[in-house]
């Protein structure tokens, strides 16, 4: 039933063990408050990137464009995407900022809640950015429509 309600998709970034930069994808992402600027997303609790995100205490929502489907299926897997080819450098918090997405924000972890299988991610904002003009990447019924967008 949830499939039938369209989202947002943003890649999760932080810097993990070794400095490996670390991503996940999720359409789980909202705005939580204006003043504190704190933002929310869940992550499933064996996730290697939520082990990495609370290790380095800060990661980055890289929120993507309608032509980047290709980082949303690559993030998603569990062997997650190698930043070797991805354009992308470090955000105010040091968490790698994919360099192409369509927007960033980049914050401090600011608290985590158990929800089931998940982990409920709150983060306080510290910087942000529009990094192009595009369209957002949108998920609805396991598939990439483009929004219609009117006048």
């Amino acid at each position: 039933m949830c499939g039938r309600y369209p989202t947002g998709v943003a890649v999760i970034t932080c810097q993990g063990k070794d400095e490996e930069p670390v991503g996940v994808t999720v359409n789980s992402f909202t705005s939580v408050s204006l003043d504190p600027a704190l933002v929310l997303f869940c992550v499933h609790r064996e996730s290697r990137a939520l082990a990495a995100l609370q290790a380095s205490g800060a990661f980055a929502v890289n929120i993507l464009a309608s032509d980047q489907a290709h980082l949303c299926r690559a993030f998603a897997r569990r062997d997650t995407a190698e930043f070797d080819d991805l354009p992308h450098g470090p955000g105010a918090t040091g968490s790698p900022v994919l360099g192409d997405s369509l927007a960033y924000l980049d914050c401090r972890l600011h608290t985590t809640f158990q929800g089931g299988d998940h982990e409920i991610v709150i983060g306080e904002v510290v910087d942000l950015s529009l990094l192009r003009e595009e369209q957002p990447l949108t998920f609805f019924r396991s598939a990439h429509p483009r929004l219609e967008v009117l006048a």
